[in-house]
């Protein structure tokens, strides 16, 4: 049985179960799956900030609290007992587009060059964390949402917003991939 954890699921034994968190949550709860939600729960929580975005009853939302506390629980039982601290290995696609922007020894998901702490003093890194980091947060707020809640239950919603946001992101992540990341591997 541990064997059988510890190994990388595939997609149709994955992407099922992670599907069935979304009539499970519906009937058992009427809940919405997502996660950048709970950020903002967190600050609510956390920090009582007086910006009105954060005035609310975030206790109404502690499931999601529950549920991200159970994922960073997961990764961490993954990580200590099932050896998960190695990633699922590179395709070599992949490896061809990395390569493409020169990035050559690629040993983990992450390549170093772009996310290393010794990294950190290039102007490609800092430009990579920072402004990505702002980008996603500004997408993810614009489009009341992030990609697994669109994607994964918007979508089961038949949400026309949620298809539209979908789209959006697919065609953002064409963008960077093909044109912002080579730019800023070339400085």
């Amino acid at each position: 049985m541990i064997e059988f954890l510890s190994r990388p699921w595939p997609w149709y034994i994955g992407g099922p179960l992670l599907g069935l968190m979304v009539p499970i949550l519906l009937l058992s709860s009427n809940k919405h799956f997502g996660v950048s939600s709970s950020f903002r729960h967190i600050c609510a929580a956390v920090l009582k900030p007086k910006a009105e975005y954060f005035s609310y009853n975030w206790k109404d939302q502690a499931w999601n609290l529950a549920m991200i506390a159970g994922l960073i629980v997961g990764a961490a039982i993954a990580v200590v007992f099932l050896g998960g601290r190695a990633a699922p290995p590179i395709s070599d696609g992949a490896r061809a587009l990395f390569a493409s922007w020169g990035i050559t020894e690629i040993t983990e998901l992450q390549p170093r060059e772009l996310f290393s702490a010794a990294a950190l003093p290039t102007a490609r890194t800092l430009v990579t964390l920072v402004f990505g980091g702002f980008l996603i947060g500004f997408g993810t707020r614009y489009a009341d949402g992030c990609t697994s809640g669109h994607a994964v239950m918007g979508l089961s919603l038949l949400n026309v917003g949620s298809l539209v946001a979908v789209i959006g992101f697919f065609i953002g992540g064409l963008i960077a991939s093909n044109f912002i990341v080579p730019l800023v591997m070339a400085l």
